[in-house]
This record gives C-alpha cells, structure tokens and sequence, in this order.
C-alpha cells in the first residue's frame, strides 16, 4: 500500500463517519422531540386519569390527598397545600390537558413549562422522588423548551402554514 493508498483510505473513513454521524443527527432531531414529548407526557396522564371520577368530577382520593395528605416541604417545615380543593381541580386539568398538548406537539414549550413548574412543586411535596422522577421529568421539559416540538409536531405543521400563507411569501419561493 502505498503513501496516497492509505491517505485516500484514511480519508474515506472520515468522510463515511462524518456522514454517519450528520445522517445520525438529522434523524435524531426527527425523532428525539417526539420521544421526549411522549415520554414526559405519559406519568402525567397517568397521574390525571387516576384524579377524575368521571367527566369534571374529581375524585374523593384526590380531594383528600390534596386537603389531607400532600404537604408543601419549605424551610424545614411542611405546611397545608393553600386552598387544597382548587389546587386538586388545576392540578388534575393540567395533568390532562397539558400531556395531550404535548403527545400532539401543540404549544410544546409552554406544555413543557407548565409541567416543568409542576414538577417543581411536587418536587416541594416530595422531596425524596427527586433522584429517579423529578430530575428526569425537568430533564425532559428543559429538553423540549430548547429543542421545541420538532418536525412530527402539530406546532411545525401551524408554523409551516402560517409562514406560506404571510405576505410576500411567493417571493422568498424559487
């Protein structure tokens, strides 16, 4: 083999991991907001769905662990979560509708905040679920307000809507 054989055999593979590599990205940014947008919106749902007996009716375990159980750890003290009834009812919306608003990509980042901001709080009601819950369910809500909904998401498709149907957009096409 000689000196231009091995430098042109060297170069091959570099230019054949690089393309792995970019290949390995675009398909990563494809599937990765949308794995992630699953995989934070399902304990949430779970957690909602065990909170309703029926449509708007929330369920009498999810009132009593609301007034009764859950309590806000702060400063070395737990304290009465603050009108436990009304927090019961938003908590058990959001932990519906939000997840929803995440699996199809619509308002992904602000579904992503607002279960970000819940997972603070039950991070002040549970303190020892930080390690296997709470750090990767904020994890993922970071991950999804950085990256956004990605291309399978209904935010995509609005934006790419909104943006044909702007003015001046048949200029920009070639």
């Amino acid at each position: 083999m000689t000196m231009k054989d091995a430098h042109f055999s060297r170069g091959s593979v570099i230019q054949a991991v690089g393309w792995a590599v970019s290949t390995l990205e675009r398909l990563a940014l494809v599937v990765a907001p949308l794995a992630l947008r699953i995989a934070l919106a399902l304990p949430f749902f779970r957690s909602g769905l065990t909170r309703w007996d029926g449509f708007l009716s929330l369920s009498p375990s999810a009132a009593y662990l609301f007034e009764e159980e859950f309590k806000l750890h702060l400063f070395g003290g737990a304290y009465d979560i603050p009108m436990p009834l009304l927090t019961a009812h938003i908590t058990a919306t959001a932990e519906i509708v939000l997840p929803i608003l995440l699996v199809l990509g619509l308002g992904t980042r602000f579904a992503a905040l607002g279960l970000l901001v819940m997972t603070g709080v039950i991070q002040l009601v549970v303190p020892d679920g930080w390690a296997n819950f709470h750090l990767p369910w904020a994890a993922m809500a970071l991950g999804l307000i950085a990256l956004g909904p990605g291309p399978l998401s209904l935010d995509h498709v609005l934006r790419r809507l909104c943006h044909a149907s702007a003015p001046g957009s048949e200029r920009r096409r070639p």
